[in-house]
């Protein structure tokens, strides 16, 4: 939970994956593997949601039918996960939005939705 300390808003349920045993936090539930994660997020929800990071999405992508990416256009050096490659013959891309960097945002961003074929 490094880069998200507190639970994001809303209704929804913070699965945790880890190998440490003996890990809590409160109000979260935690699990030792993504099989598991994904079993207990479909008891819950039927569309959950996969926060990351970079190795939980690669474990992850073949389980989604749907992603909601956000390409924020900037280089950062210091990044080193990224969101797997999204293959055109496995991915349709349906939804494209472009943001502009303003007050709120120091860089402009596309979101974009895409569906598995």
């Amino acid at each position: 939970m490094k880069l998200f300390p507190k639970l994001l808003p809303g209704f929804r349920k913070h699965i945790i994956i880890t190998r440490q045993k003996e890990y809590q936090k409160a109000d979260c539930i935690v699990v030792p593997s993504v099989e598991w994660a994904i079993e207990m997020a479909l008891q819950i929800d039927e569309n959950p949601f996969i926060i990351g990071g970079g190795e939980i999405y690669r474990q992850t992508m073949k389980y989604a039918q749907k992603i909601e990416l956000t390409r924020v256009h900037a280089h950062f050096e210091e990044a080193d996960a990224f969101f797997p490659e999204i293959s055109d013959k496995e991915w349709q891309l349906v939804e494209s939005v472009t943001c502009l960097k303003d007050d709120k945002h120091a860089y402009d961003f596309t979101f974009e939705t895409y569906l598995r074929k």
